[in-house]
């Protein structure tokens, strides 16, 4: 049995222990906002904390959450009031909005562990995270609005 936090909740999970994390948080938990894109962490669309890392949740076995804290998009503010969300919101960012739920959550990493980051900084950390509609410049200009705390 391997149990885990999901959004402060306990989470217990009793099957295949190299199920993706995905697909837990998506069929068992009922989670849907973190979204399936590419099942190789190469487009980011399925982003998530654990332990407040940004990771990618489609080749994030179980087992590899065993008594770990993971967060998703529905966990990051109760309200949806995070300072990356409020900003994202405020700059219309997204267009298709398929990709946006992985873009926050690599966003409130970053800001959590760098509050003011550089114009290059945001680029290095979110190269990882595709988004076909090429929302790029407001996806930075959000993060440099989050950064501010307003």
């Amino acid at each position: 049995m391997i149990k885990l936090r999901v959004n402060g909740q306990d989470q217990a999970w009793d099957g295949d222990p190299s199920l993706p994390l995905l697909w837990f948080l998506r069929d068992e938990a009922g989670m849907t906002g973190t979204k399936y894109g590419c099942g190789q962490a190469l487009c980011g669309a399925c982003t998530v904390h654990i332990d407040g890392q940004a990771v990618r949740a489609c080749i994030t076995g179980m087992s590899d959450v065993e008594g770990r804290n993971v967060t998703t998009i529905e966990g990051l503010h109760p309200t949806g009031d995070h300072p990356v969300q409020k900003a994202w919101r405020e700059l219309g960012v997204p267009q298709c909005g398929f990709c946006q739920a992985g873009q926050i959550m690599q966003a409130a990493a970053l800001l959590s562990e760098t509050s003011h980051p550089t114009d290059g900084q945001i680029r290095d950390n979110m190269s990882g995270n595709i988004c076909r509609c090429g929302c790029y410049q407001r996806i930075e200009a959000a993060i440099r609005l989050a950064a501010t705390g307003t």
